[in-house]
């Protein structure tokens, strides 16, 4: 059994990725194909109650615990922050809350984002890292009583 990469090293891998395209269009197509790649959201989990809040587009997270580690069903109805909720997913899916908790909260940074997002999609990322923490630490603290 092969050890899951940790959360660094799967952000420090995406970024060599995204890198690897000069042009920021070509950067976005890439991350837009990041997005086909989301398995299919279960229509169940569309509802309000796993609706990101803070997003402009819609964005659903639907979170589930297994063997200690949060799995997440996400999508959303517009393809870049679709390709967006992909990239976070692939960094913090399958992860217990502690790895969660104590990755570094600047992925847009690390990822060279910030500047080349517009204001709402920023907003849009930040909720959803924040919602993913909010999963984690309700999870966390649900062990610890």
């Amino acid at each position: 059994m092969s050890q899951q990469a940790t959360i660094a090293e799967t952000l420090a891998e995406v970024a060599t990725t995204l890198g690897r395209y000069p042009e920021w269009e070509d950067r976005y197509a890439a991350i837009i194909a990041m997005g086909k790649d989301l398995s299919p959201y279960p229509q169940e989990y569309r509802t309000e109650a796993f609706l990101v809040k803070g997003c402009q587009s819609q964005v659903w997270l639907h979170p589930s615990v297994t063997d200690d580690k949060l799995h997440f069903d996400a999508d959303s109805d517009a393809v870049i922050v679709k390709g967006l909720v992909a990239l976070i997913v692939r960094l913090y899916q399958d992860r217990t809350p502690a790895e969660i908790l104590a990755a570094p909260p600047d992925v847009a940074e690390k990822l060279d984002l910030t500047q080349h997002l517009s204001p709402n999609r920023a907003n849009g990322l930040a909720s959803m890292l924040k919602q993913i923490r909010l999963y984690a630490l309700a999870l966390s603290m649900r062990k610890s009583l």
